[in-house]
C-alpha cells in the first residue's frame, strides 16, 4: 500500500462512553496502534447534573476532571505521534477546562495549540429567547417551561461537528466543547480532514453512523452483548475505532491482542442503542440507519457503508435539567407467607406516621416479587418493597422520612428488615426535552486568542420525510414450532432516551426475521412485558439489519436521576424481554 493510500483513511479511536469509564483506555487507545484522532464521550444525560453540582460549588469546575488527569499521561505522545484529542469533557464549562489543560502542558513543558467550543449552554439566554417567543415546551408532554413553573439548572443545545473541524483546521492539537452531539466527535475530524462539504449528506451520514457505534465505548465491541457466549474475552475489552474513508464509510474495529469482539453483531446492537425512528436525527444531517450494510471483512473488521442523508431539521434539541426536589427510596425485605398483606401493612403504617402521601410532593412504592414457592435458599423467600418519596424539602424526604422506616423494625411485621440504614435525600432532577431553531445557535470557536463564530446553516431545500420502511414478507416460516426463550435466538439492547426507553431486537437470518416481524407486533410486546401495557409504544422496522426498534414512551418518569424504577436507565429492558419463552417454527431454529 502506497503511503498515499494509507493517507485516505483517518483512524478515529475512542476511550470513554461516559464520565467513570475505564481511566487507563485513553492510554491503551494511544499506544496500542496508529490512531490519528483520540475522542472521549463523557456526557450522558445524567452526567450534565453531576457537573452541574459541581460547577455549583466551584465556579471554575463543571467539566470531566478525570478527562484532564488522562491527559496528564498522554499529551506528550499525543503531540508526539501528532494524534489530535477531541472530547466534550468541558460539559459545562469548556473554557475553564481548556484552562486547566494549559497548566498541564506548562507543568509537562508541551506546547499543544488548545481550542474550546462554546454556543451550547443557553442558560445565559433562557429569559431572552423566552420574551422571543421560544416556549421550550417538553417534547413528550407538550407542557412549556413556563406554564410548567420549572426551574432549570442547566440549559444545553445539541451542536454538530462544524466548529470541531473548523478548530482542527486551525491546527488546534487538543479540541473541546460542550455539549455536542455524541457524533460530532466523529463528524467534525471526518469533513476536516476529507474537505467534506456542508452539503455531503450522504457521507455526513456515515460518519454520524460511525459516530454511534464507537460512542459508547465498548458496547461496540462486546460489552452488554446479548450472545455472551459469542465474545472469546471479556479482559480488557478493546474500545472502538472506526477508520473512516472519503466516502462516508468504515471499518470499525479494535487494536489488536485487546479483549471482546467486532462483528456484524456487536456493531448492529450499537446501531440499535437509544434510538426512535430509522432516521436518526443530528444537527448535521439526518441519517437513514435503514441505509446501512454491514459486512464482516475480517477478524474483529466490519465495514459500514450505503448510508444516506438528508438535510438537518430547522430545529435542535435542547437537553435542559430541571431541579425536581429531593428524592429517598427505602427498601423493606419481606419473607414467607403473606407477602401482599406484609406489604399493605407497611405502607398504610408508615404513611400513617408520616401524616400521609399527601405531605410529599410525589410517592412510589412498588413490590418486587422476587420470592419463590417452596424457597431452598432464605434469600429465595423475601420480596422487596420499594418505598420511593419526592419532597422540595430535603429534610422532609432525607432522615425524616428514612428514620420512619427504621423507627418500624420492632412494631410492624414479623421478620422486618431492611437492606439498608437510613438514607439521606439526593437531589431528583427531571429531564426536560425541548426544541429550539437552530436559528438562535452560534458555535463559536476559540483558538490561538481568536473567537471564530460558526454560522448556522441555511439550506434552500425542505428535508423530505423519509417515511418508516416497513418490510413485507411472503413467506413468514410456519410448521412445527417447539417452546424456547426469545433470547436464544434473538439479540437486544436497550437503553434511555430521557423519560423514554428504546428496546431493539435483531437476529441473524432473514427466515427468522420474517418470524419476527410478523409475531413482534405493539400488542404482543405488551403481552409479553406486562409492566409495559400502560405506556404508548412505537415500532420501526430495519430490515437492513434484520432488526426491529421499540420506543416506550414515559417509562422511566422524568429521565434517569428523577425515576423510581429499579433499573432507571432501562438497561435490563431488553434481557427481560430475551428470558420470555414463546413458540418458534423450528425451521428458524436452525
Amino acid at each position: 500500500m502506497t503511503h498515499h493510500q494509507e493517507d485516505e483513511k483517518l483512524i478515529i479511536a475512542n476511550c470513554s462512553g461516559f464520565f467513570g469509564d475505564r481511566f487507563s483506555a485513553a492510554k491503551e487507545m494511544v499506544e496500542g496502534g496508529r490512531i490519528d484522532v483520540l475522542t472521549g464521550d463523557y456526557l450522558a444525560e445524567l452526567t450534565m447534573a453531576i457537573l452541574f453540582k459541581m460547577k455549583s460549588k466551584a465556579p471554575d469546575r463543571g467539566y470531566v476532571p478525570t478527562f484532564l488527569k488522562q491527559m496528564e499521561q498522554i499529551m506528550g505522545q499525543c503531540l508526539e505521534k501528532e494524534i489530535r484529542v477531541v472530547t466534550n469533557a468541558g460539559g459545562l464549562n469548556p473554557k475553564a477546562l481548556a484552562d486547566a489543560l494549559q497548566k498541564v502542558a506548562d507543568s509537562l513543558g508541551l506546547k499543544p495549540k488548545i481550542a474550546y467550543i462554546e454556543g451550547d449552554d443557553l442558560m445565559p439566554r433562557l429569559s431572552e429567547l423566552q420574551e422571543k417567543g421560544e416556549l421550550f415546551t417538553h417534547l413528550d408532554k407538550g407542557i412549556s417551561l413556563k406554564d410548567a413553573r420549572a426551574k432549570p439548572i442547566s440549559a444545553n443545545a445539541y451542536t454538530g461537528g462544524w466548529g470541531i473541524a473548523k478548530a482542527l483546521e486551525q491546527g488546534a492539537d487538543i479540541v473541546v466543547t460542550g455539549r455536542v452531539s455524541d457524533a460530532s466527535l466523529v463528524t467534525g475530524p471526518s469533513a476536516w480532514k476529507f474537505g467534506w462539504k456542508i452539503d455531503d449528506w450522504d457521507k455526513l451520514a456515515g460518519a454520524v453512523a460511525a459516530g454511534h457505534i464507537i460512542e459508547c465505548g465498548t458496547q461496540a465491541t462486546g460489552g452488554n452483548y446479548s450472545f455472551i457466549e459469542e465474545i472469546p474475552s471479556f479482559k480488557n475489552m478493546g474500545f472502538p475505532i472506526a477508520c473512516m474513508h472519503e466516502d462516508g464509510s468504515c471499518i470499525i474495529t479494535k487494536h489488536p491482542g485487546t479483549g471482546g469482539l467486532v462483528s456484524t453483531g456487536t456493531v448492529t446492537a450499537q446501531l440499535m442503542y437509544e434510538i426512535r425512528e430509522p432516521n436518526y436525527l443530528n444537527p448535521d444531517v439526518i441519517a437513514s440507519f435503514d441505509t446501512l450494510t454491514l459486512t464482516q471483512k475480517g477478524p474483529d473488521r466490519v465495514l459500514v457503508s450505503g448510508a444516506k442523508g438528508a438535510p438537518p431539521t430547522e430545529t435542535t434539541k435542547v437537553c435542559l435539567n430541571i431541579f425536581g426536589g429531593f428524592k429517598n427510596t427505602m427498601t423493606v425485605v419481606l419473607t414467607g407467607l403473606d407477602i401482599k398483606k406484609k406489604a399493605e401493612i407497611v405502607e398504610q403504617n408508615l404513611f400513617d406516621s408520616l401524616g400521609g402521601k399527601k405531605i410529599f410532593l410525589k410517592t412510589d412504592v412498588s413490590l418486587v416479587r422476587i420470592d419463590k414457592k417452596n424457597p431452598e435458599t432464605n434469600e429465595e423467600a423475601s420480596a422487596h418493597l420499594r418505598i420511593t418519596v419526592i419532597d422540595s424539602d430535603p429534610k422532609k424526604a432525607g432522615k425524616l422520612f428514612s428514620s420512619k422506616v427504621v423507627e418500624m423494625a420492632l412494631a410492624n411485621i414479623p421478620g422486618f428488615t431492611l437492606t439498608s440504614p437510613p438514607t439521606d435525600a439526593s437531589p431528583a432532577i427531571i429531564h426536560w426535552p425541548a426544541l429550539i431553531p437552530v436559528s438562535h445557535i452560534r458555535q463559536k470557536v476559540f483558538v490561538d486568542g481568536q473567537e471564530i463564530i460558526i454560522e448556522p446553516p441555511v439550506f434552500d431545500s425542505k428535508p423530505p420525510v423519509i417515511e418508516p420502511r416497513q418490510a413485507n414478507f411472503s413467506d413468514v416460516p410456519q410448521g412445527k414450532t417447539t417452546q424456547i426463550p426469545l433470547g436464544r435466538l434473538f439479540a437486544t439492547r436497550s437503553g434511555d432516551k430521557g423519560g423514554n426507553a428504546n428496546l431493539g431486537i435483531w437476529t441473524k437470518t432473514l427466515e427468522s426475521f420474517a418470524f419476527l416481524t410478523n409475531f413482534l407486533t405493539t400488542e404482543k410486546l405488551k403481552e409479553l412485558l406486562p409492566d409495559m401495557k400502560e405506556f404508548e409504544i412505537e415500532r420501526y422496522d430495519f430490515p437492513n439489519l434484520y432488526a426491529l426498534n421499540f420506543y416506550i414512551k414515559g417509562v422511566l418518569g422524568d429521565g434517569v436521576a428523577a425515576s423510581t424504577r429499579v433499573d432507571p436507565q432501562a438497561k435490563t429492558l431488553g434481557e427481560y424481554l430475551r428470558s420470555k419463552i414463546v413458540d418458534i417454527p423450528e425451521n428458524c431454529i436452525g
